[in-house]
């Protein structure tokens, strides 16, 4: 009981804090050796399941599902994959040297993943927003990031050095023949899959705290700890948080200009700001494996954590409003009207 009570009142997501465990441990305790060599299979194992569980639980009929709204479709994904590359780029490009150039490969990656499943559907859910259309929007989302985040990251990174052509093999057999796998045994485990989600979940949180020791190990055995100072982590953080402020302001401005509803504000608004971190660390380590790959994957761990911040606070404000308009109660645990906490899976 008392664990409960602390844990409710701890600021920082339990999850959150054993990812920073994990690099961690990494950072004093890296894997080398036979060790390293273990891990690295066990990594890869991982990840091939983790994608294999997410191409099984995946309804292809889902990302077609309120399709006649095609325009608010069409919005997320061009935030998600037109909008934040911009963004980044035009980032990169005005201040080359606020970050070190991993940082900023990293950065740029974090720019062309796909949008999260469960944060975007539950933050428009908390919101009073169009919940159908949030889980048409972020499938969509995910499904064609499977091909959209290689390619982007191909023609993106590659004239900075940070990808080579030679991954794409290695991207087809631990990412897209897994999810096909998936796919093609969905009918068969499909239902089981969908009613084991804490098997699900586990897979993916231990897909990922596995995925940063690996990464960090490997970093820490070429020193990436001597590439980063306080002012570049200061810096990232600004950079983070610029990059969310001006995509949570672009899709509200652009959903208003469309005419959109405020549901259809409110869907636009959670899906097309969403970074996934269950499909982003796994991404990082077939896309940019090596000895910076600890420092790519930075920006996502601590984007992730700034959007799961900002977002509830602002599903609130949208909730209160939503309220105070229509007149839907905002519930609190035991039924009663108040505001609502946040408890949101890592996707």
């Amino acid at each position: 009981m008392h664990a409960k009570v602390l844990f409710s009142r701890w600021p920082v997501d339990p999850f959150i804090a054993a990812i920073a465990g994990m690099a961690g441990l990494a950072s004093l305790a890296p894997a080398h050796g036979v060790g390293a060599v273990v891990a690295g299979y066990a990594n890869q194992a991982a990840i091939a399941l983790l994608f294999f569980l997410h191409g099984a639980k995946l309804e292809p009929k889902a990302a077609l599902a309120g399709a006649w709204h095609w325009r608010l479709h069409v919005a997320v994904l061009l935030s998600t994959y037109v909008l934040f590359p911009v963004l980044g780029l035009g980032a990169h490009a005005l201040f080359p040297n606020l970050l070190p150039p991993a940082l900023w490969t990293g950065v740029i990656l974090l720019c062309v993943l796909p949008s999260t499943v469960q944060s975007s559907i539950a933050f428009t859910s908390i919101a009073r927003g169009n919940v159908p259309a949030a889980l048409c929007a972020a499938t969509a989302s995910n499904l064609l990031g499977m091909g959209l985040t290689p390619l982007l990251a191909g023609l993106l990174l590659h004239a900075q050095g940070g990808f080579s052509v030679h991954v794409v093999g290695g991207i087809a057999f631990q990412l897209l023949l897994p999810f096909a796998l998936g796919q093609l045994a969905r009918p068969f485990i499909g239902d089981w899959i969908s009613r084991e989600k804490r098997l699900l979940s586990l897979v993916d949180r231990g897909s990922i705290l596995l995925v940063i020791y690996v990464a960090f190990s490997e970093g820490v055995t070429h020193g990436i700890w001597n590439q980063l100072d306080a002012s570049s982590l200061l810096s990232l953080l600004a950079v983070n948080a610029v990059l969310l402020a001006a995509v949570l302001g672009v899709t509200t401005l652009a959903s208003r200009a469309l005419g959109f509803s405020r549901a259809d504000e409110i869907t636009l608004v959670f899906c097309g700001s969403k970074k996934s971190l269950a499909s982003g660390l796994p991404m990082a380590t077939v896309l940019l494996g090596g000895q910076a790959a600890g420092l790519v994957m930075l920006p996502l761990m601590l984007f992730h954590q700034i959007q799961l911040m900002v977002c509830a606070e602002l599903a609130r404000r949208y909730a209160g409003r939503m309220e105070a308009v229509v007149g839907f109660p905002v519930a609190r645990p035991g039924g009663v009207a108040g505001r609502t906490p946040v408890r949101i899976n890592h996707g």
